[in-house]
């Protein structure tokens, strides 16, 4: 049998194999927009992976990673010249502190309730200084991404260990409108039993999108529709969004 506690802490371990840096095209648009702010929080950063890059680029100002998840945050404290806190968006209590607040991943989509994302987008506009910037991405949902999320996709990567770690998703409860449940099944020859987790996602509109932005006293400076820079339409598969303070947010 698998341990909880061990099968999170080891499934953190494998986490930047499954999706390394040198493959994330969202590192590659976010990371020098973090290396050109002083200050940055990376809400939801799981394993501390883009603010240790910065780091190791010489980026000297302020990095702060903020997760729920202990696991991911134990990854990510072996780098000890960042400050990591344990909580989700909406506990953050920082005030005009951070010229970029940043979520990568589709980090936004595990807020699925309407009072979910705003409490999230309140406290991010909170923790934003005069002038700077939210850099996020929810995938689009006429993009229909879930429909590629199938025993099928599975991926395999081997751990430090050598062990072999099969990932597969499969759709449990299909696009309702606003969200997709899924199971996500992580199963090795080394484990006596499987490990299973359970999601859902909020999937969001462009227009919804700015509807709760302007509640937050947000506003979109940019945004694009791949990490190409491409212009955002219909056939986009990201919603890339650069967000600012509304001018009365500025002011306060």
């Amino acid at each position: 049998m698998v341990d909880r506690q061990f099968a999170e802490a080891s499934l953190a371990q494998l986490y930047d194999l499954w999706s390394p840096w040198e493959r994330r095209a969202d590192f590659r648009f976010y990371l020098p927009r973090v290396m050109n702010a002083a200050s940055v929080l990376d809400v939801g950063c799981g394993t501390g992976e883009l603010l240790r890059l910065a780091r190791s680029a010489r980026h000297n100002g302020r990095l702060c990673g903020l997760d729920p998840g202990e696991g991911m945050l134990a990854q990510a404290r072996r780098r000890a010249d960042i400050e990591w806190v344990r909580g989700h968006a909406a506990d953050a209590a920082w005030q005009r502190e951070f010229d970029l607040v940043v979520m990568s991943g589709h980090a936004f989509q595990v807020f699925v309730t309407d009072d979910e994302i705003r409490s999230a987008l309140r406290a991010i506009s909170a923790a934003l200084s005069p002038g700077g910037r939210f850099a996020f991405e929810t995938r689009h949902p006429l993009a229909r991404a879930w429909e590629r999320w199938t025993p099928a996709s599975a991926i395999e990567v081997s751990g430090q260990d050598g062990s072999v770690v099969r990932m597969a998703h499969e759709v449990d409860a299909p696009f309702d409108g606003r969200t997709v449940s899924f199971t996500t099944t992580y199963s090795s020859p080394a484990w006596d039993r499987p490990e299973v987790s359970y999601s859902t996602l909020r999937f969001v509109s462009q227009d919804e999108l700015q509807a709760f932005l302007a509640g937050a006293g947000l506003t979109v400076r940019e945004q694009f529709g791949d990490w190409d820079r491409q212009p955002l339409t219909e056939a986009s598969p990201e919603i890339i969004t650069i967000a600012g303070l509304a001018s009365n947010a500025e002011a306060e």
